[in-house]
């Protein structure tokens, strides 16, 4: 999912903590005690320690941990419906802990929208009523509020069903509403709280899709409470582990099945099925000799090139690093007989088809299994990345066992 660089939400120290002794907690916090033990002396309840992160504009930043790991309650001081006990949370680089009542709720009705595991919609009102509730409550004009609620209907693929009642929607349906709501606020900042747990798997992956589309076409800023682990692999752009009110590792899915950060996180991606993490593009690798289509290089002088090296086969790319084809040995010997007139169309190795870099790793397993080469892969502006052959899918398969 393509985002900018720019930095939309930046936490920096961030604590809540729960009971009588928020001070004292925050001081033996300093101490080094643990949570339990913290409780156990105060009957005061770390909610979230020191939490520090950034967050880029049009990225989905997925939110992971056991059950009261913290993560519901660091999402809700996002917004502040969670008063922070210290720390700042930066939004556009203005920090939301010190804004007022007025500026939080402007905050809330145009900058944050909250999408959560309940669908709430009220049963008395129509879907673009519904759609529109947000809008309703921040004073928008009734006309502006059907023409921005159904602009969203029409985003999430419910605008033939405005005027229907959430009793005549499927699960499905009734939590687009709830997307479609958020959306309408045209906010570009979207929290959302486990949003897809209470559907059934099958209409969950279906949702899950429906983030990833609207992520192509027109990128939020989202914040995605997860507990599972297959749906935070399949839309987030990274993911952050949370355990005891803290965060302990933050990455890619691929930095995080590759270098766990301890046990814990380790426990989480064991045995993680690597095919919905990685792509043809992540395990490429730049392994084979490399071959420049230019003037002064030909066939005969590729065909030396390799036996010096004693490579059996090579890749041959032009100046811009394109991909054009792949040769051994064998290729260019025979193409080499031609004379100085010998293409390099005749020493390409037929059916040897350059893979996209976002080939899932499933698709690329496939075809490295059908062929007797190792498969090319290419950028989407056809510049070449490397290859991926059996050993390099193995060492990859491994990663998780």
């Amino acid at each position: 999912m393509p985002y900018a660089m720019q930095e939309k939400v930046v936490v920096k120290g961030l604590y809540k903590i729960f009971g009588p002794e928020p001070d004292r907690a925050l001081e033996l916090l300093d101490q080094g005690l643990s949570k339990d033990e913290i409780f156990e002396r105060t009957r005061t309840t770390v909610g979230v320690q020191n939490a520090e992160f950034a967050i880029r504009e049009g990225e989905v930043f997925v939110i992971m941990g056991l059950s009261g790991s913290g993560k519901s309650t660091l999402v809700r001081m996002l917004n502040r419906l969670i008063e922070p006990t210290r720390g700042q949370v930066l939004i556009d680089g203005h920090d939301i802990t010190q804004m007022g009542k007025k500026a939080l709720i402007e905050l809330r009705r145009s900058v944050v929208s909250m999408v959560f595991q309940s669908f709430a919609l009220m049963p008395h009102k129509s879907v673009v009523e519904n759609a529109a509730f947000g809008l309703d409550v921040s004073g928008v004009p009734k006309p502006d509020q059907r023409a921005q609620a159904m602009r969203a209907l029409e985003t999430v693929g419910l605008a033939p069903y405005a005027d229907s009642y959430p009793d005549e929607l499927s699960g499905g349906m009734k939590q687009r509403v709830g997307l479609a709501r958020a959306l309408a606020t045209e906010a570009p900042i979207l929290l959302m709280d486990e949003a897809f747990s209470a559907l059934d798997p099958l209409i969950r992956t279906e949702m899950q899709d429906e983030l990833v589309r609207l992520q192509n076409t027109e990128a939020h800023t989202i914040v995605f409470i997860s507990h599972d682990l297959d749906e935070a692999i399949r839309i987030g752009d990274r993911i952050a582990i949370m355990e005891g009110g803290g965060i302990v590792q933050i990455g890619t899915p691929e930095e995080i099945v590759t270098h766990p950060a301890n046990d814990y996180v380790r426990s989480f991606f064991y045995g993680v099925d690597v095919s919905k993490v990685f792509n043809a593009g992540d395990i490429a690798a730049d392994d084979a000799l490399t071959v420049f289509e230019r003037t002064g290089v030909n066939v005969r002088a590729a065909l030396a090139q390799l036996r010096d090296r004693d490579r059996m086969l090579g890749v041959v790319i032009d100046r811009g690093r394109r991909y054009r084809g792949m040769v051994s040995v064998n290729s260019l010997g025979t193409a080499a007989r031609h004379g100085s007139e010998a293409q390099w169309e005749a020493a390409f190795i037929k059916d040897v088809a350059p893979a996209p870099a976002d080939m899932e790793l499933s698709d690329v397993l496939s075809r490295v299994a059908a062929s007797d080469y190792p498969v090319p892969v290419v950028a989407a502006d056809g510049r070449y990345l490397g290859i991926v052959d059996k050993t390099i899918l193995l060492q990859t398969l491994d990663k998780t066992t």
